[in-house]
């Protein structure tokens, strides 16, 4: 796994091992910054964040500040030795150890808002298989951060979701275009 393109384009970045973390492919990050053109000068918010590939690409590509957001331990601190190989300065990067919704919630109490959202949460929490026992949060995502996210959101500001085709995650925000690459929907939704 690298960064595609920028001023590290073709730097690698590392992953936790293990099936815990499914980072983004550099074919489906290619193809959304393919469609996001430009992201110069961007406030992000890169939820979900794993390695923090999206975000990363984001800063690599010239966005201002990037805020980090992942709850597991292991996946933190990869991400975490990412930044630190990478040489992103501590303004331009902060990692958030905590649940996504929880992350939001600080983020609305310090009156934050971002010009690029990326929501990649584990498949199997955004909706589960019917006969699956229903892990934390599981099939509300959609509701409960379609509710917060509109407060955290500046003008014309993009929301990139990342989920599985035959479960994706639906937010309640206007969609602005939706695309598939095998089995990985990407959609992306922009506030008015």
């Amino acid at each position: 796994m690298r960064v595609i393109a920028g001023r590290l384009g073709g730097r690698r970045l590392q992953a936790p091992p293990g099936r815990a973390t499914r980072p983004t492919s550099d074919r489906v990050r290619e193809a959304v910054f393919s469609m996001l053109g430009p992201v110069a000068g961007a406030r992000v918010l890169d939820l979900f964040a794993g390695t923090g590939a999206l975000g990363i690409e984001a800063l690599s590509r010239g966005a201002a500040q990037a805020v980090f957001v992942e709850r597991d331990a292991h996946a933190a601190r990869v991400l975490r030795a990412n930044l630190a190989a990478l040489h992103i300065a501590a303004d331009a990067a902060q990692v958030r150890q905590l649940d996504a919704l929880e992350a939001l919630r600080d983020a609305r109490a310090r009156e934050e808002t971002y010009d690029l959202v990326f929501i990649d949460p584990p498949y199997a929490r955004a909706r589960p298989a019917p006969s699956a026992p229903e892990p934390p949060n599981a099939g509300r995502w959609g509701p409960q951060l379609s509710a917060i996210l509109p407060s955290l959101l500046g003008p014309g500001a993009r929301v990139v979701v990342e989920s599985d085709r035959r479960a994706p995650l639906e937010l309640d925000v206007a969609l602005e275009r939706h695309r598939r690459y095998g089995d990985t929907s990407i959609t992306i939704h922009r506030q008015p």
